[in-house]
């Protein structure tokens, strides 16, 4: 190891210099022809990727998983879909008396576990099940009472 500051590199000459701008520019110059080329096969390979069953004439198989969905050829009345307004409808009836009437008393409290068992009613809910398997058709109503 020297003691001192370490030697600079010794200074080129003109001719070398020229030399290396030339080399330099010859390296730029396929640099350019290089990325140019990569530029065309990137386009090719976007074209070929963008392609499916829709716009060109490869098979609908060939569409992979993320098809399109189809386009509805039905055209828009304006209308809101369902029963228009002012239609009366038609549903199932609730009985006022059916033939069984269920109770279910509520289970601890989602949030907090806490039973809720012997609380005060807030509100209860009715809902009808018809059995229309069953010949003699069994109403029954099955009750839930929530605090």
């Amino acid at each position: 190891m020297s003691d001192g500051p370490p030697a600079s590199p010794p200074v080129p000459s003109y001719d070398e210099l020229a030399a290396l701008v030339v080399s330099l520019r010859a390296q730029l110059v396929e640099t350019a022809a290089a990325l140019e080329q990569a530029r065309v096969r990137i386009a090719e390979l976007e074209a070929q990727v963008a392609k499916n069953s829709r716009n060109s004439a490869k098979p609908p198989s060939s569409d992979g998983l993320a098809k399109p969905p189809p386009k509805s050829l039905r055209k828009k009345t304006g209308r809101r879909p369902g029963g228009q307004g002012g239609h009366p409808g038609s549903t199932l009836r609730m009985l006022a008396e059916p033939d069984v009437r269920l109770r279910h008393e509520p289970g601890p409290c989602a949030g907090c576990g806490a039973g809720l068992a012997g609380r005060p009613v807030t509100r209860t809910e009715r809902r009808q099940v018809f059995d229309w398997s069953d010949p003699a058709s069994v109403d029954s109503e099955p009750e839930v009472r929530c605090p």
